[in-house]
């Protein structure tokens, strides 16, 4: 493990409803030689395990209590830190689809619903911190049969969700919603990663 960690604590714009990922990007970014990153968040964030993890970043991660996590980003040994030019500069929207995902399985939420059948659950996700609405989503999802569409609404558009999704074969159209907040559409794909 690294002698120093720069701490970032990312639950105030949690709680805020705001996205923390440009400010976890720009930590990054300004981090030394060798120096890893110690996050604090109200959940685990698991897609960012893999953003970081190409640029060289292994990860550990403890529950501090309150439902909060605690995540250091370790530099592998003798790692260089990375430029910020070389890092995300928004969250993971179309991630590397794992096989057997057909290229159509987008993991964007910008997939084409035309000829989906109308929902077969509705979710309202509104008013909930995270993770409530992705673990909320994918245990809702996981319910319905192949091909069946679940609709859900949130305060704000579910990037991490996406690649959960693509990752388990299913499909999902997002749109800005009138009332603000989003509607995402998503359809169940069959277990062997692509949608019905």
């Amino acid at each position: 493990m690294t002698d120093t960690m720069k701490l970032l604590d990312v639950r105030p714009i949690l709680q805020k409803g705001e996205e923390p990922f440009v400010a976890i990007m720009q930590a990054v970014g300004s981090l030394a030689d060798g120096q890893g990153l110690r996050l604090l968040s109200t959940f685990k964030p698991v897609p960012l395990f893999s953003v970081l993890g190409k640029q060289g970043f292994s990860h550990e991660e403890k529950e501090i209590g309150n439902g909060d996590w605690q995540i250091d980003f370790i530099p592998a040994e003798g790692a260089k830190a990375p430029s910020a030019d070389s890092l995300p500069s928004s969250p993971p929207a179309t991630p590397p689809a794992p096989q057997g995902i057909a290229e159509a399985a987008k993991a964007d939420g910008k997939a084409d619903a035309k000829g989906w059948p109308a929902p077969a659950l509705v979710l309202d996700n509104r008013g909930l911190m995270p993770p409530d609405p992705m673990v909320r989503t994918l245990e809702a999802i996981e319910g319905l049969a192949e091909g069946e569409v679940l609709e859900i609404h949130n305060d704000r558009d579910p990037l991490f969700l996406y690649p959960e999704l693509a990752e388990r074969g299913h499909l999902a159209h997002s749109e800005a919603s009138d009332k603000g907040g989003y509607r995402v559409l998503i359809r169940k794909g069959s277990a062997k990663g692509t949608a019905a």
